[in-house]
């Protein structure tokens, strides 16, 4: 079972993609929403992946 949803929307205002993150996954609204700083919806998808993907690999084992 997934424990987050991230999902892009689009800025009605700028035009521009943020993301919310949803927590729990079936959460009705966003734990977390960003910026509306993305170009693309697929801009905004590939910058979290990176986010996470670097904090995974610089996490310490505990």
């Amino acid at each position: 079972m997934p424990l987050i949803r991230i999902e892009a929307a689009q800025d009605a205002a700028s035009g521009k993609y943020y993301l919310e993150i949803y927590k729990p996954h079936d959460a009705a609204s966003p734990y977390v929403t960003t910026q509306p700083r993305y170009q693309t919806a697929a801009a905004a998808e590939n910058d979290i992946i990176a986010i996470l993907a670097a904090a995974a690999s610089t996490a310490k084992g505990g």
